[in-house]
């Protein structure tokens, strides 16, 4: 382990704070920032990251972890991971959480950076996915290669899941592989790879066999997997047809084999054909314990093509299908959600959980974002006349012989028949452009749709576009709004319109995961609610009666990290709200914590007492001296929205015209700056407040004090336009939560440039000019002035470290004692604006000194 390490490439001399090496390779860099600078960030230690990758680029050729940290917390990552996407290290041991109390960096070191795990963690723990994105309009493809490296949670629950699969096709096998539940978001599919990766290696080549019970599921399954073919040391197969699978899986060792559980089902009789009796058979059920039983024989009635019974015949489950062809093979299960208490079966199938990720975790990681629950029935209308016809046909359909299937068939009908009602479909329609447009102004991102039938799909999709005409495009590459279903030509014109093939799904798939294209709105009634991954869903609408793992898949579509999205919301138009209650029940049996839903009126709550935190502070006390022009401002009568004795009203801002606007921005910020750790409170709270706007949009409460909000984010902005740590998040980044619900004044350039609202000239920041300083100095509001020039003063130094280090550093520190000083209350603001402009001479007459000497900066660094 090496400290200050320096590296030297193409004039860029670049010292990273640690590296690790082995054998000599650089395979771990450490980026660590000081936890007592307030300034200094795990983000600034990522940006500085991304700084030596641009300018030392062969230091990372084999790197294999990125480390960061401010001393305190600290997360891990590959080298193409956006800082979302790097993660703590939550445990040294493997078997428990690393205490609140301990260090990240502490508990990092012991856990991921020992000999053994880190070894272990770069042979078999890091995947490489190449991937293609089409421009559809343009034709050209862009390949992107993606480095992603297991996080703490896929890390210990694959080496269990391996010690299990060992130990069950050992020589006292049971074929019980164990049962692996890492909640949805958490990247189980890629946990699977890094499962089958080390499988390979500890059981001498065995045949991997990965089940689904879905076509979709086990095509993006399998492209998850061939994506990381590299890892796997061999290309996974896909067969198509049950002659192909059986070929494949005759053979005497290896391979990677896709297919869907229903294969196993024997062309005739109730016997399958054995392919293999080798121990070195692993057969992975994705989602798919369901369809895992059936032992036992049943009599099933065979009927003719007019529904009578004309015989009967023995069935069985796939799942002794699966016995009869692979007697010896070893049997594991990954799920998302937890096995229900009905699934009596699951554990003589799989065995125990091995390991479980849950809701609340993964919340608390960052792996996944809060998904937020909200009630908006749509209420189905009956006449009295429709009533009695409805009780008229009940009765006489039940009098009949009907099988149990039958009368489930009949209750679904009359629901979906119900629930396509044209007037609510009407009703469903406009509520659904409203609140997603209303949603959209609050975050960028997309939604989906779910309805109980492909008919009702395409009913709603109408309704819609008649809504919204320029939603609709004919082309597969146009529109913001899709219907993804399949429709043969028997279902009619209309339907069949909406027909997509494998293929066309695909394009559209790639569509609804580009953050920018246009398509922002899908219909769906059963793809898309299992294993699809949007990134930037942020609002799912469910107009379909489910429940247990269905539900919890389906809302689980919005709960994917993406930018700075503060949390997904799941809309409830037909009343599931009873089965998610259920759904959590056998959750909680479980063994999970944290709901799988937050209802949104906490939300809501929760901003409406941020929002009282941040208003309150308007009226404290100021502990800094305003200045006297501030004062005589407050005196003034004709100036309505300066507090006379109560701090700052700025209730007259919503109704102010531009200029008139500014200034009550300037002396909001003049207030906050000169209460007691202003700054920093009132941007951590508003950071807050911003944080639960988003899922809590278009709630009444919410957009009855949206102005509000949008005032105290415009004076947030203005306030980190002084921030000197070069770590700023973008305005788009602060703002996004709320930019386009606001007055668009709010967040223009105007408002929010800290020289244009100031009133003064931008500088010639190489110059500071006698004119620029004496427009600081007269400054009415000395609070903000002092800010801006520490800026820039600030900034200046900076940029002076690059040709004279020494000199900067004594200026540097120059301007730190005058900042102490201030922020100490040993000096007024006016006192340290007169030192920090004694400070800008400085700098002037070094400059000139050498200039008269003939010396260029560059010139007098290189002497």
């Amino acid at each position: 382990m090496v400290n200050q390490f320096t590296v030297v490439e193409n004039y860029h001399k670049k010292r990273p704070d640690v590296i690790l090496f082995v054998n000599g390779i650089p395979l771990v860099v450490m980026e660590l920032k000081n936890p007592a600078d307030e300034n200094t960030t795990l983000k600034s230690a990522y940006d500085q990251i991304q700084t030596y990758r641009d300018t030392i680029p062969s230091l990372f050729i084999y790197n294999s972890v990125l480390i960061i940290s401010d001393g305190i917390k600290a997360k891990a990552g590959s080298l193409s991971a956006g800082f979302t996407r790097f993660m703590a290290w939550k445990t040294a041991d493997g078997r428990r959480e690393a205490s609140h109390l301990t260090p990240e960096m502490e508990t990092l070191i012991k856990g991921m950076l020992n000999k053994k795990t880190l070894l272990d963690l770069i042979r078999h723990f890091i995947a490489f996915e190449k991937s293609k994105k089409a421009d559809l309009k343009t034709g050209m493809t862009t390949s992107e290669t993606l480095k992603k490296i297991a996080a703490y949670h896929q890390y210990y629950a694959v080496n269990k899941a391996v010690e299990s699969t060992r130990r069950a096709s050992g020589e006292n096998r049971n074929g019980k592989g164990s049962v692996v539940w890492h909640t949805q978001g958490s990247v189980k599919s890629l946990s699977m790879v890094f499962y089958a990766g080390k499988i390979v290696w500890c059981l001498n080549n065995p045949t991997i066999l990965i089940l689904t019970d879905r076509n979709d599921l086990n095509d993006q399954l399998f492209d998850t997997f061939s994506a990381s073919a590299q890892l796997l040391r061999q290309k996974p197969v896909q067969p198509a047809n049950r002659q192909h699978l059986k070929e494949l899986l005759k053979v005497a060792s290896g391979g990677i084999v896709f297919t869907t559980i229903q294969k196993f089902q024997p062309e005739v009789g109730h016997v399958f054909e054995t392919l293999s009796k080798r121990k070195n058979i692993v057969v992975i059920a994705d989602e798919a314990h369901r369809t895992q039983y059936g032992f036992q024989a049943k009599t099933r009635a065979d009927r003719d093509a007019n529904g009578e019974v004309v015989g009967k015949r023995v069935v069985y489950g796939f799942a002794k299908y699966m016995r009869d062809a692979l007697p010896h093979a070893t049997y594991l299960g990954f799920t998302s959600t937890p096995i229900e208490s009905a699934d009596k079966n699951t554990t003589a199938v799989f065995g125990d959980y091995v390991d479980v990720y849950d809701i609340a975790r993964a919340v608390e990681d960052g792996a996944t974002v809060k998904i937020y629950y909200e009630s908006r029935l749509a209420k189905i209308m009956l006449s009295e006349k429709g009533r009695q016809l409805v009780r008229e046909w009940d009765d006489a359909w039940m009098a009949a012989e009907r099988t149990d299937a039958q009368k489930v068939k009949a209750r679904w009908t009359k629901l979906e028949a119900l629930a396509g009602n044209p007037e609510r479909i009407k009703h469903i329609a406009q509520d659904i452009v409203t609140h997603f447009e209303a949603r959209r102004d609050a975050l960028e991102g997309k939604g989906m749709i779910v309805t109980m039938s492909r008919r009702i799909a395409v009913a709603l999709y109408d309704a819609i576009v008649q809504l919204r005409p320029d939603w609709h495009s004919d082309r597969l590459d146009g529109g913001a709004m899709k219907v993804v279903i399949t429709a043969p030509s028997s279902d009619g014109s209309e339907m069949a319109a909406h027909h997509t093939t494998k293929q066309q799904r695909s394009r559209l798939a790639a569509r609804m995961k580009n953050p920018k294209d246009e398509l922002k709105l899908v219909v769906v009634c059963d793809m898309w609610l299992t294993g699809f991954d949007v990134p930037c869903l942020h609002s799912l609408y469910i107009d379909k009666p489910m429940k247990g793992h269905g539900l919890m898949q389906a809302i689980a579509r919005v709960n994917r990290v993406y930018k700075d999205k503060p949390g997904g919301l799941a809309v409830d138009y037909l009343g599931v709200a009873s089965d998610l209650k259920e759904a959590l029940a056998f959750y909680s049996d479980g063994g999970g914590k944290g709901d799988p839903a937050t209802a949104q009126e906490q939300a809501v709550q929760c901003m409406l007492e941020k929002l009282e935190v941040v208003s309150q502070m308007f009226l404290e006390k100021p502990q800094q001296s305003y200045s006297a022009a501030y004062h005589d401002l407050v005196e003034d009568p004709s100036v309505p929205y300066i507090g006379k004795d109560r701090g700052l009203l700025y209730e007259k801002y919503f109704t102010a015209y531009a200029e008139t606007k500014l200034k009550i921005i300037l002396a909001a910020e003049e207030h906050i700056l000169a209460l007691e750790d202003g700054k920093k409170r009132f941007v951590d709270e508003v950071t807050r407040l911003s944080r639960y706007f988003a899922p809590a949009i278009p709630h009444e409460q919410v957009l009855a004090v949206r102005d509000e909000i949008g005032f105290f984010q415009a004076v947030k902005s203005r306030l980190q336009k002084f921030d000197t740590s070069g770590t700023r998040k973008s305005d788009k980044e602060m703002e996004s939560a709320i930019r386009q619900v606001i007055d668009r004044a709010l967040a223009s350039d105007k408002i929010i440039d800290v020289f244009d609202a100031a009133g003064i000239k931008k500088p010639d920041l190489s110059i500071l000019s006698d004119d620029f300083m004496m427009d600081i100095k007269g400054m009415s509001h000395k609070n903000l002035a002092f800010e801006t020039l520490k800026k820039l003063l600030h900034d200046e130094i900076g940029s002076r470290a690059k040709t004279n280090l020494i000199q900067a550093k004594s200026l540097m520190e120059m301007l730190e004692n005058s900042i102490r000083n201030y922020q100490n209350k040993i000096m007024t603001a006016a006192a340290v604006i007169e030192e920090l402009i004694g400070l800008a001479h400085i700098i002037k007459e070094r400059d000139k000194a050498d200039a008269d000497m003939g010396l260029s900066k560059r010139v007098f660094f290189i002497i």
